[in-house]
């Protein structure tokens, strides 16, 4: 079970950055009307999600720079951004191209083994393994590339 979902990993960032690489800078900053965040944010929530999902529940160090949880942490959005400073797009890309190499260079053999703590959801879903973070940091990535998806319709990309 270990290997699929180290595939599916894989194969959700390929889809990731394919629906992502054909936009460009000013665009991945457009945040469509009656939304609070842009492309450019969804990527990098996606970044941040699954490092603090699976290199956190694992004990291991994180590869967040400085001002990733602030800028890219659950709630949060560039409306509140102050004068932080930002990833470029294509810095991101290349950061999330090589996230799932670390992933499972970092986890492999270790899906069974208990995460440092246990995590409730706030829709109830309790993660116990590392396996279990590392599952739900793949499906957390659909979601944001569904919307990412959204925008691109909306913004007309």
């Amino acid at each position: 079970m270990e290997q699929i979902i180290l595939n599916q990993i894989a194969f959700a960032r390929v889809s990731t950055l394919k629906v992502a690489e054909s936009i460009n800078e000013d665009a991945a900053l457009q945040i469509p009307e009656g939304f609070r965040n842009h492309i450019l944010w969804h990527l990098g929530h996606i970044y941040t999600v699954h490092e603090r999902a699976t290199f956190r529940s694992a004990g291991l160090p994180l590869e967040l720079p400085p001002h990733f949880a602030e800028l890219f942490g659950n709630g949060t959005s560039p409306l509140s951004w102050a004068d932080q400073p930002t990833p470029s797009l294509a810095e991101l890309l290349e950061m999330l191209r090589e996230q799932p190499g670390r992933i499972r260079s970092a986890l492999e053999g270790r899906f069974h083994e208990q995460a440092i703590a246990p995590l409730t959801t706030p829709s109830g879903f309790t993660m116990e393994t590392i396996g279990e973070f590392a599952g739900f940091a793949y499906y957390h990535e659909g979601l944001h590339t569904s919307r990412i998806s959204i925008y691109k319709m909306l913004l007309k990309l």
